[in-house]
């Protein structure tokens, strides 16, 4: 530690070392009672933005894995070349001028047409794979325009002709089909016609053979009739075979020599600039949306709070403080790294707070226990700083580190065992269990089985003899439990990052405190998102008629106000000028 890591202002009953607004919401009513069950904050469009601006630098590596993504998909799929063809179609007899344009680009789209071509290049490919590569439209009613794609442009510019050729050649066919089926329509209909007459003959001479009578010239006048009406149909449709034939025949035969492809396919512009553009920005904005959604839906579904509020249900206790992240960003190019200045006084505003709570000392020692329930390092920091600011004033300081990985000690550069150490001109004595003491008593145990204690436990309790205050970081552990922790202070202040604890675990370790029999006074919020609005207090709740009064029932604060301890189900806390109006 630097000279500037030990703030000279006094942290002690409430003095503030800060100017201007703190906005930190010191000023909450306490409670100790809380609800079983877990608030669940609105998933705003503010929370949405928090959630991927916390998210930035994973959105961001979304966003270049799907900029990658679409330069290899350019890579594989390479801008393809083409070649594009015009046909010009003349229509036959039987076609209708505004419908032959659609039906002929039909046509050049069946799986007739493109088997053809594909025999005609002399492919093996499937036909749907060979169908996605040409493209036919309707340039004029008249004019079809055929854009074929392929890897080279040779292969473009045959694939064009080869389909120009083989759609000539299928409409070709259609077209003789047609005009031979109208001839054979016309042949059936003549000898249909034909076979009537012969009937109707056949039954007139059979009427010839029978005796004269007036029914029998009745019938002959009937079938002669009947006779005429059969000749004339058949030499009207004899007229139409006649007629057909010297004229549909030869417009079909113009048709089908008048469709011919107007120029020989030719390469089209290939743009590389385009492709580019499209398949690696579109990976990009992929990405980016993707690493965004995911960002949203994780902050939807996960079970670890950040808004003050539902810190605060968990734990059972207000949060007074929210500050920024503590510790240094590990990295040049995050934005912590760069934020001395805000996180030197984030770390004196916490400081500040836990001087504030720091008990009257009366003669007695002072204690208070720091939880911190996910970084040890974050709470670490500011009570060290509390006591270094303590002992430059003249008070005897003991620094008792219970946590894992020791992070106060490390930073006052103590090993462990019980030891004084001399900071830059800053004398106090710090504490550090060895790994065989997992929950060491401390000095204020009040049991008849100090027997029992470690050296550890005596040489703490022989340095807190002659010491003023006595600052002590734990971490607690369900598998261990929490019983040890009123023997090192009967307050405690909870220390959670936003969004790192799950709400279980928070909840446990207010549980933990509550069990141990110490006094859960507050919350403090590190890394909060500034744009949670909520207010992190906890709505007061009377204490049960029945409670039992303590063995200090009354006792004075600086501020002339009144506590009262109650003793019972839980221990429970008010200050008479905090109560609310009658």
């Amino acid at each position: 530690m630097s000279n500037s890591d030990l703030p000279a202002e006094s942290f002690l009953n409430r003095t503030p070392v800060l100017t201007g607004p703190s906005g930190n919401f010191d000023d909450f009513s306490t409670a100790d009672d809380f609800g079983p069950d877990s608030p669940t904050g609105l998933v705003s469009g503010a929370v949405m933005k928090a959630a991927i601006r916390r998210s930035a630098m994973f959105c961001c590596i979304m966003a270049i894995v799907g900029l990658v993504i679409g330069a290899g998909l350019y890579e594989k799929f390479p801008a393809p070349y083409q070649a594009s063809t015009s046909i010009l179609l003349t229509d036959g007899p039987y076609e209708n001028g505004l419908s032959a344009a659609g039906d002929d680009q039909a046509f050049a789209q069946t799986r007739t047409v493109a088997v053809a071509a594909m025999h005609q290049l002399g492919l093996s490919e499937s036909v749907n794979s060979f169908l996605t590569k040409y493209l036919v439209t309707v340039e004029s009613q008249r004019v079809l325009l055929v854009t074929f794609s392929a890897a080279s442009w040779q292969q473009a510019m045959s694939g064009a002709n080869a389909v120009a050729d083989q759609l000539l050649r299928f409409r070709a066919t259609l077209l003789m089909q047609e005009q031979q089926q109208v001839f054979a329509a016309l042949d059936q209909q003549i000898s249909q016609a034909k076979q009537k007459v012969k009937s109707i003959d056949a039954q007139i001479s059979q009427a010839l053979t029978q005796p004269a009578s007036p029914a029998r010239t009745s019938q002959l006048h009937n079938l002669q009739a009947e006779l005429h009406s059969a000749n004339a149909s058949v030499t009207s449709l004899q007229q139409t075979v006649s007629t057909n034939a010297a004229t549909v025949a030869p417009a079909t035969r113009a048709a089908i020599k008048g469709s011919r492809v107007l120029y020989s396919a030719a390469p089209l512009s290939r743009s590389h600039l385009k492709r580019i553009l499209e398949f690696p920005l579109a990976g990009l904005l992929a990405g980016l949306a993707l690493g965004m959604a995911i960002a949203v839906i994780r902050a939807i579904v996960s079970d670890r709070p950040r808004r003050r509020d539902d810190i605060a249900a968990a734990l059972g206790a207000p949060v007074r403080v929210s500050t920024g992240p503590l510790r240094r960003g590990r990295r040049l190019w995050t934005a912590a790294f760069w934020r001395g200045r805000a996180r030197r006084a984030d770390i004196d505003r916490i400081a500040a707070h836990l001087g504030r709570l720091l008990p009257e000392q009366g003669g007695d020692l002072a204690a208070l226990a720091v939880v911190a329930v996910d970084d040890p390092r974050a709470a670490a920091l500011p009570l060290v700083s509390l006591a270094s600011s303590c002992a430059l004033q003249g008070h005897h300081v003991v620094v008792a580190d219970l946590a894992a990985s020791a992070p106060a000690a490390s930073l006052l550069g103590a090993g462990p065992g019980v030891g004084t150490l001399d900071v830059q001109g800053v004398r106090m004595v710090t504490a550090v269990p060895t790994a065989d003491d997992i929950t060491p008593a401390g000095p204020l145990d009040r049991t008849k089985a100090r027997d029992r204690h470690s050296p550890f436990t005596t040489a703490v309790a022989a340095a807190c003899a002659g010491a003023d205050i006595l600052l002590t970081l734990v971490s607690l552990d369900p598998a261990v439990g929490g019983e040890h922790l009123l023997t090192w202070a009967s307050d405690a202040v909870v220390v959670i990052t936003a969004g790192d604890p799950t709400w279980t675990k928070i909840n446990a370790v207010g549980e933990m405190i509550r069990l141990s029999g110490t006094h859960l006074a507050s919350a403090i919020l590190v890394a909060a998102d500034r744009t949670d609005e909520s207010l992190g207090a906890i709505l007061r709740q009377p204490p049960r008629p029945d409670a039992e009064i303590g063995e200090k029932p009354l006792r004075a604060k600086g501020n002339g106000s009144v506590v009262a301890t109650v003793e019972g189900a839980g221990r429970h806390r008010w200050a008479t000028d905090d109560l609310p109006p009658i």
